[in-house]
């Protein structure tokens, strides 16, 4: 383990990530316990551009957002092929941790913890700041039940000069927007759908979107409109289901247009609701943070489980098969833009493809023909030939036979 970066003194290991690891560090300056996310830049020079380029964008993303609900930005510096941002040191757990522990959550703090990150989002928007990956792993919560946002490294900033390739996907897919599957140009409603799919999986202890594959999921986001909350949990307030829709919305229209006012529905539900007897218990993680340096905090066997399952080809979680059941239930540019995300065929152009083989003419082939017999086979037209001379002698000794007893 490295001893310094900078001028911080390098304390432990927090996490690690595919692109970098988290230290826990010291300011020598201030006498200040800050973490260090880092990234290695020991690669090819194409992706050492790409990488340290959205390295410093995080950095100037959340740098420039002051806000109680997200994590602060100290500094940031290079040392060596070492890029790194020196952030403040969180005492707490991740959410998804939290989650693990208890099946279900208490009603009334989930909408606190809620309300908290719709209000940090609220003030990103405001920035022009989209974080584009909000989900639990991405969600810190401290001791005394506050939460805040951290990685913001796929953000999408206005002024940004790394941009997003068209139809490239970014964010963990359980809790990616419709138009994140599509590959479509995305604004805040996309991280509202993503909190709404986050607060709805905190209620009910069970994913709203769910498949044994990437593309099963994906399809699941675009198509399926999960049950209501209160069907999974009975303390779920009938106001809530409606908020939690309204948040899942498919159509951007339909969704709530900003965070503040998500948060403001959340918070007038909790003031009907009567506060929990005992608050959770939050207790310092002990295994290493999942915060990594690849603006992505999944853990090691949701990352591999992905990328196994995803050149998978069952009935149902193909490639092929999401597009054909897209196909059913999507317009047709719908379905277009789905095959150009997930880099395949539509079923029409299959369809098409597989009709012109069969209508191409079939090129000769050189065959090789093993004897069936050692004794060659006489031509048809010779053994015709031979029996007709057999009938006319048969037809010439009848009439000499008759002739000559007469």
């Amino acid at each position: 383990m490295i001893s310094q970066l900078g001028r911080y003194e390098v304390i432990g290991e927090l996490g690690q990530g595919a692109m970098g690891v988290v230290y826990k560090a010291r300011d020598p300056l201030i006498d200040r316990i800050v973490a260090i996310k880092t990234i290695n830049l020991g690669l090819a020079q194409e992706e050492k551009d790409e990488y340290e380029g959205r390295f410093y964008q995080e950095a100037r993303a959340a740098g420039r957002l002051n806000h109680p609900n997200i994590v602060t930005i100290y500094d940031v510096g290079k040392s060596g092929d070492i890029a790194y941002i020196a952030m403040e040191f969180l005492q707490g757990c991740e959410l998804r941790d939290l989650m693990r522990e208890h099946e279900k959550l208490p009603v009334d703090q989930v909408l606190d913890m809620v309300a908290q990150v719709a209000s940090g989002l609220a003030y990103a928007h405001e920035h022009e700041i989209v974080h584009r990956d909000i989900k639990p792993s991405n969600i810190m919560v401290i001791r005394d039940g506050h939460v805040k946002i951290t990685d913001f490294g796929i953000a999408r900033m206005a002024s940004s000069a790394v941009r997003t390739q068209t139809g490239m996907v970014l964010g963990s897919p359980k809790y990616m927007s419709p138009e994140q599957v599509m590959g479509r140009v995305i604004d805040q409603r996309s991280d509202i759908f993503s909190l709404g799919v986050m607060l709805y999986e905190m209620l009910t202890g069970e994913a709203a979107f769910t498949g044994e594959n990437v593309n099963a999921i994906m399809f699941q986001t675009l198509n399926y409109i999960p049950a209501a909350p209160s069907t999974l949990n009975s303390k779920v307030p009938e106001m809530l289901n409606f908020i939690v829709a309204k948040a899942l919305a498919k159509g951007l229209d339909d969704r709530y247009q900003n965070a503040k006012d998500f948060a403001a529905d959340l918070r007038a539900c909790r003031e009907t609701m009567p506060r929990s007897d005992r608050p959770i218990e939050i207790t310092e993680k002990k295994k290493p943070s999942a915060i990594v340096a690849n603006g992505r905090s999944d853990t090691v066997e949701q990352v591999e489980g992905a990328l196994a399952t995803m050149g998978l080809s069952h009935a149902f979680d193909s490639s092929e098969a999401t597009l054909r059941l897209a196909a059913l239930t999507t317009t047709p540019e719908d379905v277009d833009e789905l095959s150009r995300t997930l880099k395949i065929m539509t079923p029409g152009a299959q369809l098409n493809k597989q009709t012109a083989q069969l209508n191409k003419p079939a090129t000769p082939r050189a065959r090789f023909v093993t004897p069936a017999r050692t004794t060659p086979v006489k031509p048809a037209a010779e053994t015709g030939t031979k029996f007709k001379l057999f009938v006319l002698l048969l037809v010439v000794l009848v009439l000499i036979i008759v002739i000559s007893t007469h």
